[in-house]
């Protein structure tokens, strides 16, 4: 059978793009994107079926996306449970799949060798797959595991409330994800067999031509093409019609809104929300990108540099919210400070004002102008993403757009339109919007709830009159457009490197920094990364200097906003961050003006002064981030407090709360000119920059740093060089560490269960993480697919430092961190068996797929530069590193795999080390309680730092002097 070729659509792709596309669409009117990359070393496909939660029958919510879970299972050609999973797996790809509101999304990647055959096995997910009633069963269980560990996440539940607050005929009002009690206990109340409704909806609704396919091959155009309908013809095509839902979701009791919500973390928002013509409609005069552009943006005179100025807020966006080819809203997001919320009145005024001003002002055609070339510059100069996201995001436009712009979708913004901008302006009145306000603050004062997650609300009206009164009441500030952007690109050419650079090179070192240079041999892109570490020992030698360092980097980064926005916009990033051992400055982007941005950067550091107004709201900013902590999800805590135990210089963050309220100004004041008084620069720099470029950048900075008259910085002492010690556990002992979690009202627990293995070498890193990629699947498959412990299950490497490990990590609430802890020792016991019978042939095969993994090349800029860092930062400097494995991986033999099972992994192995941490959810805290002994078991940690003290310790790669002699 013939594929139907459309490839007469000339497809627009980025100027530097080499890949080559062609559209075809197959005789059972499936369509698809064919993408040729002979560079690549990774596959992927994307499939987009053209159903959602929107089409979930009523009393039956969630089932889309329990569909979604179940064509994972097995399929008629493949009827082994999870082989699918396995197989991919197994040849070094990853899976997912996704349900938004009108569509499912299914995806993978893949190595090359393993492609035809992954593709076929993808391909039965919507010919002919198999859902036991065994396997339907437990998969509403994940379903249900997935649903709980979202209950407590604000995005989840703030969503959802402005979902509910919606006309309850439009699909818009629904719950999305179901859980046990949608899809198991109310239908079999009504005498409903789930796993009936839902084979009856994969019948009607999975139709071939209300899917969009996207392959990622390195072979030919042709050869995908024949590859593709050799394995998708036979995708059933029943001529389903597109499901629309016209109407917009909100009638006039939904508008005119004043929500008060009562959220799970500490902080204030402001959301409000417009609904406004579908922006899709409109995406090559981009409406939207115009005003949010302009509402949102921070430079001086904009609505959130006098926010700020006022003291009321400390983030703001404006854009696009929610929206379908029916429907859309606009929506602007405030982060407010207490002083903020208690404003909130002459905020909406202000923001008002804001939008009366472009009314005013007009459409400016000089502004659509400039965003328009950013646009434009962006997208022909875009990173190279990984395939698996890259085919994803072009199959969820193709429903959307037209083919010719599958790729650039509304990214690009290119007809100035004055009629439309000021429509969608006009929308975005007093009359339609929907403003909701949440804040801990509201506990105890409301009246409603809802349903699905319990989030407290009330609802009041807000009149036209009544914000025109806000408007009137608002403070009269100077608000007016943005200036014109400087920092916008006008050289884009390329530097030639002198030499072909394969690693970093080690340009210069003296006493106050080392520089290493990595010139771009690989993207071709005029962009540029710069990182500077500052090394500075008294900047975390307490908890105290480590707050006052945190302060010091938001504080700079706060001073800089409205200048820096600028350049954000066009494209060129900074953020100043704390590190281990002081803080650092990291520059990626566009390498033209970036110099211009560090050395502003830099001024603002060394000239670095205390403003006690924005000290206060830096610090209950900082404040509000550590009270949050305890919010977190109890498999995070657990991880953070394996880092705690492990790591030798990690201060807890419960003493760095402790020590914030004492913390004054003047405090600051005193500690940063101590904290930089001696420092030590680490450098990197790459991209699209000269070698004598970088020197002179790093000559800057040492200038102003150490060399003036009265130098701000001196030299370290050899003594002072820090290092990254990590706690070396002791052989044979298997050690635990349980607390209950943080948040009282988090049903889930978690288990961390870490084995720790060696110190970076290069023959045992290859053995972990082989074992890793071996029994990554496996151990899915029998802890969450079969025994349902729950949805968050993995295994993974963990890395500290230089020191190597593996961890399982499962969050539940079905079962306490003690039982799940035995269960993952019994899947060790069961794993053994087919490590010891794993035949010659599977061993070579996993071999191999490791090796393509570690050869797959760097996307992009940020990629390369993130990978040499840790290098750097880690101090273990093996720049050759993935070379260096690959050859030991193709000398490994099996019995040295099964060595190293034996020593450091097998249960009862007598060199093991292993470490486990149990975070207890309410759940399971009664059955903790009774359970636990009065005297202290074998093994069993009670005081974190008493521990840390009794161990030794591993070697630092870092900071000795010997580290500086290269």
């Amino acid at each position: 059978m013939a594929a139907v070729c459309k490839d007469d659509v000339e497809i627009l792709k980025p100027r530097t793009d080499k890949r080559e596309y062609r559209r075809i669409v197959l005789t059972n009117s499936l369509q698809v994107l064919l993408i040729s990359d002979p560079e690549t070393d990774k596959c992927a496909a994307a499939m987009d079926v053209d159903v959602g939660s929107f089409s979930d029958p009523d009393g039956l919510e969630g089932l889309a996306h329990f569909l979604e879970h179940m064509l994972f299972y097995a399929s008629e050609k493949y009827p082994l449970e999870d082989s699918y999973s396995k197989y991919i797996a197994e040849h070094g790809g990853s899976t997912n799949a996704f349900t938004a509101s009108e569509s499912t999304n299914f995806h993978f990647d893949v190595n090359t060798d393993g492609f035809e055959e992954a593709l076929d096995r993808f391909a039965q997910f919507f010919i002919k797959p198999l859902m036991s009633p065994d396997a339907t069963t437990r998969e509403i269980k994940a379903v249900d595991s997935e649903n709980k560990k979202n209950l407590l996440s604000d995005g989840w539940r703030m969503g959802q409330l402005q979902r509910h607050i919606s006309m309850e005929g439009h699909p818009y009002h629904k719950f999305s994800t179901g859980n046990w009690d949608t899809l198991e206990v109310r239908p079999k109340a009504k005498g409903v067999d789930t796993r009936q409704v839902l084979l009856k909806f994969y019948e009607e609704n999975y139709s071939a031509n209300l899917m969009h396919l996207v392959v990622y091959s390195k072979e030919s155009l042709d050869k995908i093409q024949s590859l593709v309908q050799d394995k998708f013809q036979e995708i059933r095509n029943s001529n389903r019609s597109f499901m629309s839902f016209p109407g917009q979701p909100c009638s006039s009791e939904h508008l005119q809104i004043l929500v008060r919500a009562v959220p799970i973390k500490e902080g204030n928002k402001l959301r409000i929300v417009w609904p406004i013509t579908p922006a899709i409609r409109y995406y090559k005069e981009g409406p939207c990108r115009y005003l949010g552009h302009l509402i949102g943006h921070e430079g001086e005179g904009s609505l959130f540099y006098i926010l700020k100025k006022l003291g009321w807020a400390t983030g703001l966006y404006a854009g696009q919210g929610d929206g379908t080819l029916e429907f859309s809203f606009f929506q602007v997001v405030i982060d407010l400070t207490d002083a903020g919320h208690d404003h909130m009145q002459n905020i909406v005024g202000l923001l008002f004002k804001c939008i009366q001003l472009l009314q005013q002002s007009g459409v400016c055609k000089w502004i659509f102008d400039e965003l328009s070339a950013v646009c434009e510059t962006d997208f022909h100069y875009q990173d190279k993403v990984h395939p698996i996201d890259y085919v994803v995001n072009i199959a969820l436009k193709m429903r959307m757009y037209p083919p010719k712009d599958w790729l650039v979708g509304s990214s690009m913004p290119s007809n100035f339109n004055q009629g439309i901008i000021q429509m969608v302006l006009n929308e975005l009145s007093p009359d339609k919007v929907r403003i909701f306000w949440v804040s801990k603050k509201f506990g105890g004062c409301t009246d409603m709830v809802e349903p699905w997650y319990g989030t407290a609300y009330s609802i009041e009206k807000v009149t036209t009159s009544r914000i025109q009164e806000w408007m009137s009441l608002a403070p009269n500030e100077n608000l007016h457009l943005p200036a014109p952007n400087i920092f916008i690109p006008t050289d884009l050419s390329l530097k030639d490197p002198e030499e072909k650079i394969k690693y970093p090179v080690l340009l210069r070192k003296s006493s106050y920094s080392r520089v290493w240079y990595k010139p771009d041999t690989m993207f071709s892109s005029p962009k540029a990364y710069v990182k500077i570490d500052f090394n500075c020992p008294y900047a975390s030698n307490s908890p105290e200097a480590q707050v006052l360092t945190l302060i010091f980097a938001r504080l700079v980064m706060d001073y800089l906003n409205e200048y820096a926005y600028y350049a954000e916009v066009a494209g060129l990033y900074y953020v100043i961050s704390n590190a281990e051992s002081g803080f650092k400055v990291t520059l990626d982007g566009y390498n033209h003006k970036l110099r211009i941005l560090l050395e502003t950067v830099v001024d603002k550091i060394a000239k670095f002064e205390v403003k006690p107004d924005r000290f206060s709201v830096i610090k209950e900013r900082v404040t509000q981030d550590y009270q949050n902590l305890k919010f977190q999800k109890p498999y995070h805590q657990a991880m953070y407090y394996c880092s705690l135990l492990l790591e030798d210089n990690l201060w807890p963050w419960m003493e760095e709360l402790e020590v914030l309220p004492n913390i004054k100004a003047e405090d600051l004041a005193k500690f940063v000119p101590m904290m930089l008084s001696r420092a030590f620069l680490e450098c990197y720099m790459a991209g699209n920059i000269e070698c004598a470029e970088a020197e002179s950048m790093i000559e800057h900075v040492e200038d102003i740093f150490f060399k003036s008259s009265n130098p701000i910085c001196q030299p370290l002492f050899p003594s002072q060089h820090l290092t990254n010690r990590v706690v070396k556990l002791e052989r044979g002992m298997n050690y635990f560490y349980s607390k209950e979690g943080l948040n009282p009202s988090d049903e889930n627990s978690a288990l961390l269960y870490y084995f720790q293995v060696h110190r970076d070498d290069i023959m045992l890193n290859v053995k972990l993480q082989l074992f890793a990629l071996i029994a990554k699947q496996p151990a899915f498959h029998q802890l969450r697919s079969v025994e349902q412990l729950g949805y968050i299950t993995f295994l993974q490497q963990r890395n500290d430092s230089g020191i190597r490990g593996l961890q399982f990590i499962i969050q539940s609430t079905v079962k306490g961190p003690e039982y799940i802890d035995l269960r993952v020792q019994a899947f060790l016991q069961m794993f053994e068996t087919q490590v010891y019978k794993m035949t010659h042939d599977e061993f070579k095969s996993n071999v191999n797929a490791l090796i393509d993994m570690k050869l797959e090349k760097h996307k992009n800029l940020w990629e390369e530069s993130w990978f040499y860092w840790r290098e750097i930062a880690d101090g273990t400097l093996k720049f050759d590193r993935i070379e260096a494995e690959v050859a030991a991986l193709r000398q490994l033999t099996q019995p040295e795999l099964i060595d190293f099972f034996d020593e450091y992994i097998k249960v009862g192995a007598p060199q093991k080390r292993t470490l486990s941490i149990r975070v207890v959810g309410n759940e399971h805290l009664a059955e903790y309680k009774a359970a636990k002994s009065e005297v202290v078991q074998p093994g069993e940690i009670e005081d974190i730092f008493s521990f840390r003290k009794s161990l030794p310790l591993y070697g630092s790669f870092r900071g000795g002097a010997g580290h500086l002699k290269l």
